[in-house]
């Protein structure tokens, strides 16, 4: 179980600058408006001591700790932290007894789970109880969507709270504040600052963590009293400093789903901006490679083949290449899949297709579409009057059926009037037409 490092205690030597300005009351909090503004229930319920089990739910840096020991503060709450990470029923257990020991005093307990999406469903269910009973008052923090990564049992005894990036005005609240702190010898112009808050990218503790650098790097550098953390200063701690990106989680997905959408909505623009975003963020280019490999076959399909082509091509180079030229490769790609014409009907034909198959009794392949590689089988009438395309007009047996006999006639392929595929349901339409005229030749 951990203990609170940074108490009032002094206890504690060195302290990030973000840890000595974690806020105490809600009027020190900054962004998640939309849930704390006057009014808001949650405020409210904070303010009147009303308190529920909840899990907060955002990208990191947003406050959701802090938010969670300001509720306990107002509570007048025994708080009990633990992280999934590092804990387990053993620290589960242990918080339980704790809070029997303070009920007792008729005061609450708020055991506060960080990264819960990490505890396993056996390791969800050992609190359950505990908070259906009240003996606890549960707080999760996660970066993870709730309902993908936690047990229905605790979603249901649960409020979910869903916290935002802070926005760029909010963050440079943050950083005065980290200016105050750390003491009126320091100089940042206003540009500089605002820079700081665009890199931090919504993140308080990231915030503060590169202005805690780059005034320590000022303090290095200036032997007066006064120290300005320079252009060149900023520059040095900015470099190496990416964008917030999970590989594992939302924010991934959040990415690859908008560069796929902006592909499929014909937006070679937007397309490359998310490109960029998931390679500034770190993204492994050869995932991306193949994501596009599948946006071509399901969103571009038969309507222009040449996407497939091209996007296999783009994966080659990356893969002989590296960086860059196989990132400008795969650039090209998705450029080419934004400007081309769209077809799902691949997609939706071997979706059908495969649900049939699932769904549907193994039927029997046709006699006549039987292979025959053996004299009892030939006896046994295996391929007898299967009719070779080749031989026939047009290279087309008109009126044949590849169907078992249960399914025949059943269309899953409908080609759009777009691209290539126009061509494809014109000769389709063709075939159909003859298919029609042999049977009606076969009744007369």
């Amino acid at each position: 179980m951990t203990s609170d490092l940074f108490d009032a205690t002094g206890s504690v030597g060195y302290q990030p600058l973000a840890a000595r300005l974690r806020p105490k009351t809600l009027s020190e909090y900054a962004g998640q408006s939309h849930l704390l503004a006057s009014g808001k229930p949650l405020r409210e319920a904070i303010e009147r001591q009303q308190l529920h089990s909840m899990i907060f739910w955002g990208p990191p840096g947003v406050g959701k700790t802090t938010l969670a020991r300001i509720i306990a503060e107002t509570a007048r709450a025994h708080f009990v932290q633990i992280s999934a990470v590092l804990s387990g029923v053993k620290e589960i257990r242990a918080a339980v007894e704790q809070a029997r020991q303070h009920k007792v005093d008729h005061r609450d307990t708020i055991l506060f789970v960080d990264e819960v999406h990490r505890f396993n469903k056996s390791q969800q269910d050992a609190f359950l109880p505990y908070v259906e009973d009240g003996t606890l008052i549960f707080i999760g923090a996660t970066t993870e969507n709730p309902s993908f990564e936690l047990n229905n049992a605790l979603l249901s005894r649960s409020r979910v709270y869903k916290l935002r990036s802070l926005e760029p005005s909010e963050l440079n609240d943050v950083l005065q504040r980290g200016l105050n702190e750390l003491g009126e010898g320091l100089v940042i112009d206003d540009d500089s600052l605002a820079q700081i808050a665009l890199q931090a990218d919504g993140d308080a503790r990231r915030a503060l963590n590169l202005l805690e650098l780059a005034a320590d790097l000022a303090k290095e550098s200036e032997l007066g009293e006064t120290r300005s953390i320079t252009p060149a200063i900023l520059e040095e701690v900015l470099q190496a400093s990416l964008r917030r990106f999970d590989k594992g989680g939302d924010l991934f997905y959040d990415q690859i789903s908008a560069l796929h959408k902006a592909v499929r909505g014909s937006s070679p623009d937007g397309a490359l901006y998310w490109f960029c975003r998931m390679l500034d963020g770190g993204c492994d280019p050869l995932y991306i490679a193949r994501r596009v490999v599948r946006m071509a076959s399901e969103d571009i399909g038969n309507a222009d083949p040449r996407a497939l082509t091209l996007s296999l091509d783009a994966w080659q180079v990356q893969e002989r290449l590296g960086s860059p030229e196989g990132e400008l490769a795969i650039a090209q790609a998705i450029i080419y899949l934004a400007c081309a014409a769209k077809s799902n009907a691949v997609y939706t034909a071997f979706s059908s297709a495969m649900q049939d198959v699932a769904q549907g009794q193994s039927s029997e392949v046709p006699i006549h579409l039987r292979n025959a590689p053996t004299e009892l089988m030939k006896q046994m009438d295996h391929g007898a009057e299967y009719r070779y395309a080749h031989d026939e007009e047009g290279a087309y047996s008109a009126g044949e059926n590849y169907f078992p006999e249960a399914l025949k006639d059943t269309r899953y392929y409908h080609p759009v009037e777009r691209g290539l595929e126009k061509k494809i349901a014109d000769k389709l339409q063709y075939l159909r037409e003859r298919d029609k005229s042999s049977t009606m030749r076969r009744y007369l």
